[in-house]
This record gives C-alpha cells, structure tokens and sequence, in this order.
C-alpha cells in the first residue's frame, strides 16, 4: 500500500510541474475543463483533459 502512495505522490509531482508545458499543448482549456478563481487563487479541475490522457495511456498500453 505503501508502494502506490509514493507512486501517486511522485507522479502528481511530475504532473504538476509539466502542467505549464500541457497548457501550451491546449491540455486543460479544453471544453469540459473547468477554472475558476477563489480567494485570489486559481483552481482548475481538468476533466476533459483527463478523460483524453486516460484514452491516450489505454491506447498506448494497448499497442505496447
């Protein structure tokens, strides 16, 4: 159990710092993603983006 907190942690990391290179891809202003400001903070909540990296990473486990 262990095991998979750290890989969650780490790969939130990962993503979490190659999130202004996706941006520049069009990754999170899909439509469906959702942003919003609160308390001067800026949230945004990928759904859409999701969904496509999720089909993308299904295919390529598929191919590979």
């Amino acid at each position: 159990m262990i095991r998979w907190v750290i890989v969650i942690f780490l790969a939130l990391i990962v993503l979490g710092a190659a999130l202004p290179w996706l941006e520049k891809l069009g990754l999170g202003r899909l439509p469906g993603d959702v942003r919003f400001k609160l308390f001067g903070r800026l949230f945004m909540l990928p759904f859409a983006s999701t969904i496509l990296l999720s089909a993308v990473a299904l295919l390529l486990g598929k191919v590979l």
